[in-house]
């Protein structure tokens, strides 16, 4: 059992606790807001990663255009920024109120879903990119990482079976979308955390409209190690 539950903590949480989801929800966008493959191909190779292939400010999209030990540098990017807001999410709720609710494992999975939903929206939203930024997976596999182990390993093990078996990135990500909100529900049966699931997986999903109906049609590329393999634009 996770002890408190939502309706225990919810009128401290919602009014005491205003401030601190505030706080968090605008640290997480603009940690999400640092795209590595927009940093690294606009202002180190000066040519714009959304200019090419897809369009997409992603790491498929970087590593099909330019390729290169660099493509490392936009992984660790995605990956430190969202470790860096889902933290943010966590110390904020340890500190809030004193660490009254500190103990307490389900006000700290709050946190992180906060902070991982706004993460998100600033990788996909950045206001400093013209809000035209990436799909979300590298970073969003993070957030499951930082979540919960069992979170990670459905979803990271969805997206890698479906990947590897149908070479589509994009099909195994729309899997995360799908089962993201289910695993939630299965580890922590909170309907607060569930909703924040759903608005995480819905936005990976939407994000990737466009894939799913070029694989649909059969016009979706699959993924290769060899570089500049065109995509079409989303």
């Amino acid at each position: 059992m996770l002890g408190m539950t939502w309706s225990d903590i919810a009128p401290r949480f919602l009014f005491d606790g205003a401030l601190p989801l505030l706080i968090v929800a605008v640290a997480g966008y603009f940690c999400g807001c640092f795209n590595g493959a927009v940093i690294v191909s606009k202002y180190i190779l000066r040519d714009d990663v959304r200019t090419h292939g897809s369009g997409n400010a992603g790491l498929t999209n970087f590593y099909r255009t330019f390729g290169g030990p660099l493509t490392l540098v936009v992984i660790l990017t995605d990956v430190l920024k969202a470790v860096a807001a889902v933290w943010i999410g966590i110390l904020m709720v340890r500190f809030w109120d004193g660490g009254f609710w500190s103990q307490e494992p389900i006000v700290t999975a709050y946190g992180k879903y906060w902070a991982g939903l706004f993460c998100l929206l600033g990788h996909m939203f950045p206001c400093m990119f013209k809000f035209k930024g990436g799909k979300g997976i590298l970073s969003g596999g993070t957030i499951a990482i930082m979540i919960d182990w069992r979170v990670a390993l459905v979803v990271w093990g969805g997206f890698l079976i479906l990947a590897v078996l149908t070479r589509w990135v994009s099909l195994g990500s729309c899997s995360t979308g799908v089962t993201f909100p289910i695993i939630t529900w299965i580890v922590y049966q909170d309907v607060i955390l569930l909703v924040l699931a759903i608005f995480i997986g819905a936005l990976i999903i939407w994000k990737h409209r466009g894939n799913l109906q070029r694989i649909v049609k059969g016009t979706e590329s699959k993924f290769s190690f060899h570089r500049n393999k065109e995509e079409p634009k989303s």
